[in-house]
């Protein structure tokens, strides 16, 4: 049994100590908005916060975060920062095919969680491991400028 914490609900999960943290999140408590994309950590889709961080849950084993505090798209709503910059996406309509969203607002809100005026660079550095098959990166960038300015 792996203990954790998830979305402020302590969860003894019976998986494998090597399951994908994604996985054990998708099909053993069934949270699905953290998605699948590529299963190397390359494109964003499966990122979640482990103790305010970004993490591709595709690459991290279960083991790895027993114990830690894992925040999923299910519960971003329950803080500030998520609120704000939920508010922005839909404001700005940065949703196309919506697949990458749920990736790309998690690495959103650890940004502003650490620097409420990111420039330009700084946006771009955090989100540079998060990608959009539709190319919304304009209005990405744009909805984090938003939800900063409403942060202040």
């Amino acid at each position: 049994m792996i203990q954790l914490n998830v979305n402020g609900n302590l969860q003894q999960l019976d998986v494998a100590p090597d399951t994908p943290l994604l996985w054990a999140l998708r099909d053993t408590l069934q949270l699905t908005g953290t998605k699948y994309g590529c299963g190397e950590a390359l494109c964003g889709a499966c990122t979640v916060l482990v103790d305010g961080s970004p993490m591709r849950s595709c690459s991290v084993p279960v083991s790895a975060v027993a114990g830690r505090k894992v925040t999923t798209i299910e519960a971003v709503d329950k803080q500030r920062i998520g609120k704000v910059v939920q508010a922005a996406w839909r404001k700005l309509d940065v949703v196309q095919c919506g697949y990458c969203q749920s990736g790309q607002i998690m690495s959103a809100v650890a940004l502003l969680s650490q620097n409420r005026k990111p420039s330009d660079t700084d946006i771009d550095n955090a989100m540079s491991g998060n990608l959009c098959r539709c190319a919304t990166y304009v209005r990405i960038r744009a909805a984090i400028h938003e939800a900063a300015k409403a942060l202040v």
